[in-house]
């Protein structure tokens, strides 16, 4: 019986109800002696709050998709096959556009929402470069299909869950795709392609999106191997300028890292709740060592880079839970790197999908912009903080960047970390 399931839902109802009438009517009908009736009262009390615990769970499960099927939750599933040391470029000295197109087999996801606006599919992926075998969800634009559109390629953007969190989450939860349809067929929203692939590749950790050699090679699954098989499958654009990566939570941090680190594979990145050192999720890999966690911050690459990349990130979050990390890219960000930061205040909601989900409007409608769709409608204000811009009504919130950020008192390590002073977000605009 699968964990998400209507059929599991139902039978903990159920058992619930079983449970919670069971002491009612049986508790003063128990015979015996005295030490097996207190026995048996204590065994229903426990199968009463047991059966309780277990229906709130799945509830909260089936509204977060935090766990997807029975492996993740009891951490026995391994989608690594492989981990080889590919090198600094993730590659392993493999030319990715030489290998043969392979034809992918797609089916009907299942689970809530799945079957909403138009449908969202699944494929089984066996990561050829990285090592990785795990599920990608698609869903295609309303133009995809349209005979007027049959020649045209379309933008793609993958899509990020947290840490523990489903690859369904941004269809399930978010309800992504559903809220997008509308704003496609009107033009408000560019017809962008939506890809999910799975993150939870380890049992019980959190992978950072890192390759690690002789443990996993997320970066390269997710950079490499998922935007390969979709080029493959349909009719994607090429990469920089026709892709994008989103994340909220562990997977907001995994965005901006990917954009940062390849820019020839990414033009843009969206950080929902984001943070910047991999130790912002305790459970990371990333995070084992100070050599892992430097290689696999996006603030210190940024510092670092040779070059500014050219890059658009969008940030957003409450005051220490992303907004900091926001603040600490921006002041080191260089042309043409741009970075976007949106405040959001502790009313907008806390760090849970009622605060992400509607930020997915605003966020599309930057996408659209910053990727040059300039054929969707409207105009682009969303760096210049005015009234009405692209992120103004984020989360019921003011979406306003501060004119100037304030960073002080804050060490380097605050920066880097995305932990820097509070005074930045005390400000207003």
């Amino acid at each position: 019986m699968s964990l998400t399931g209507t059929p599991f839902l139902y039978t903990t109802i159920v058992l619930a109800v079983v449970a919670l009438i069971l002491p009612l009517v049986l508790w003063s009908r128990v015979r015996g002696p005295k030490p097996l009736r207190a026995a048996a009262r204590l065994v229903m009390l426990l199968f009463a709050q047991g059966t309780a615990v277990t229906l709130i769970f799945v509830l909260v499960n089936n509204q977060n998709n935090l766990y997807d099927n029975w492996a993740d939750l009891l951490g026995t599933g391994n989608h690594v096959q492989q981990a080889q040391d590919l090198g600094r470029d993730g590659t392993g000295g493999i030319a990715v556009k030489r290998l043969p197109k392979v034809k992918q087999n797609f089916t009907s996801a299942s689970g809530p929402a799945m079957g909403q606006a138009g449908g969202v599919r699944v494929t089984q992926l066996k990561g050829r470069v990285s090592g990785v075998n795990a599920e990608v969800y698609v869903w295609l634009p309303p133009q995809y299909n349209d005979p007027a559109y049959r020649n045209k390629k379309f933008p793609v953007v993958e899509l990020l869950p947290g840490y523990p969190g489903s690859a369904k989450a941004w269809f399930g939860s978010m309800k992504t795709h559903e809220q997008l349809l509308p704003l496609m067929k009107s033009g408000q929203v560019a017809p962008f392609i939506l890809v999910a692939p799975r993150t939870n590749l380890l049992a019980g950790v959190d992978t950072g999106c890192a390759n690690i050699p002789g443990q996993v090679n997320a970066d390269t699954w997710l950079s490499i191997d998922v935007p390969k098989m979709v080029t493959d499958n349909f009719r994607a654009q090429p990469a920089p300028q026709g892709w994008a990566v989103a994340g909220y939570s562990a997977g907001a941090h995994c965005a901006v890292k990917l954009a940062v680190a390849h820019p020839d594979r990414y033009r843009a990145a969206v950080s929902l709740s984001g943070y910047n050192d991999p130790i912002g999720e305790r459970n990371s890999l990333a995070a084992q060592n100070p050599a892992l966690r430097n290689e696999n911050n996006p603030y210190l690459l940024l510092k670092k880079a040779a070059a500014p990349p050219r890059i658009a990130l969008y940030v957003s979050g409450e005051s220490g839970d992303g907004y900091q990390a926001g603040v600490a890219l921006e002041s080191i960000a260089k042309a043409p790197t741009t970075v976007h930061v949106v405040f959001l205040p502790r009313s907008a909601g806390g760090h849970n999908m009622a605060l992400w989900k509607p930020q997915v409007d605003a966020v599309f409608r930057w996408l659209t912009l910053q990727m040059g769709q300039n054929h969707a409608k409207g105009q682009d204000r969303s760096l210049n903080g005015s009234p009405g811009s692209l992120t103004g009504n984020a989360a019921g919130a003011t979406g306003t960047t501060p004119r100037s950020p304030s960073n002080a008192g804050s060490t380097r390590a605050e920066l880097a970390s995305g932990t820097a002073s509070r005074a930045g977000a005390a400000r207003k605009p």
